[in-house]
């Protein structure tokens, strides 16, 4: 990386980030490599740390160093959940991308196409390892960008016919539908009972805002045998004693789940039974039966944008795209 020897950093709106023409099966391509050296102990990621000035909504520092991808860097993103309201997204928030030689930041990128992206690989990431290969139906509960991105990812992977979408905005499930039928070329549903989306599907994703307290909407017995869950809004639709059904309950990091219970979140989850750098290595198993239920929840991590980065960077490069900033 060499951002015009140092005297400049080139800038990546979202518009920029989204146009540099990075295809979903290249980031879970990227993030199943990077959470193989995760598993080898070959990456360095200390756990968020951030500030919270509404209920429910925080801005958090990801810094972290994938040294075989020469990727280093630190996003500084923002979540807060009454953002519709107001017209605004409910992620938002800028990345630095570093030259790991040097230091020297190389570009500066808005992050919220990125963080939508690399949150949809990393569920198709832990799908591989987690659900079953033929799944074909889907759950997906919490209808925006998540709800998107999640869904294009698992289709890269598996066999996809008929989807379930339920949001708590029923406008947003029909609109959700319509456009991802049209956009995937498959069945969507929308559904006004979230518990026809669970009990219907092979892959259930939730996708709504992260919340401190679960509102606990999806009931004990709903998540059918041999279905996986991908939890993206952490615990916050799930009851614990849907939770407790599950046979296999990982997550993308030990140290920072850990590191949220301590915050109050999660003060009712199974045992964990692997992260994703040791299903990705081996070191523990992923699915072993059919009848398994698997959950994996993925806190999100600064490592998968870090990953993804460097690709936007170096598209970007050879279209010409952004503007040069001096330092």
């Amino acid at each position: 990386m060499n951002a015009r020897l140092g005297k400049e950093l080139l800038y990546l709106s979202c518009s920029d980030v989204a146009s540099a023409g990075l295809g979903m099966a290249e980031i879970i391509t990227k993030l199943e490599s990077m959470f193989r050296e995760k598993g080898e102990g070959r990456v360095e990621m200390p756990p968020k740390i951030g500030i919270h000035t509404m209920p429910d909504a925080f801005i958090h520092a990801m810094p972290a160093s994938i040294p075989v991808q020469k990727a280093a860097g630190m996003k500084w993103v923002g979540g807060y959940p009454d953002n519709s309201k107001r017209g605004l997204p409910y992620i938002t928030g800028l990345l630095i991308l570093n030259n790991p030689e040097t230091g020297v930041p190389v570009a500066l990128m808005d992050c919220t196409w990125i963080t939508a992206q690399r949150t949809g690989a990393a569920t198709a990431v832990a799908a591989k390892y987690l659900a079953r290969s033929e799944s074909s139906t889907v759950g997906i509960l919490g209808c925006g960008i998540q709800g998107r991105s999640n869904l294009e990812a698992l289709q890269v992977l598996f066999p996809l016919k008929k989807i379930y979408a339920y949001d708590k905005h029923a406008d947003r499930a029909v609109g959700y539908a319509q456009e991802m039928s049209r956009k995937l070329g498959i069945e969507v549903v929308p559904v006004s009972d979230p518990k026809q989306a669970v009990v219907s599907s092979d892959i259930v994703v939730t996708a709504g805002p992260i919340l401190r307290t679960p509102h606990a909407t999806i009931q004990r017995g709903w998540l059918r045998e041999g279905a996986f869950a991908s939890l993206v809004d952490f615990d916050s639709y799930w009851h614990s004693g849907a939770l407790h059904e599950a046979d296999k309950f990982c997550t993308d990091d030990v140290p920072q789940l850990h590191h949220y219970c301590d915050l109050g979140y999660f003060q009712d989850i199974p045992a964990i039974h692997a992260d994703l750098g040791e299903l990705v290595t081996g070191r523990k198993p992923g699915r072993e039966r059919p009848e398994e239920r698997t959950m994996a929840c993925n806190l999100g991590l600064a490592l998968d944008d870090i990953a993804v980065a460097p690709l936007i960077y170096q598209r970007a490069l050879e279209k010409g795209i952004g503007v040069w900033l001096p330092l």
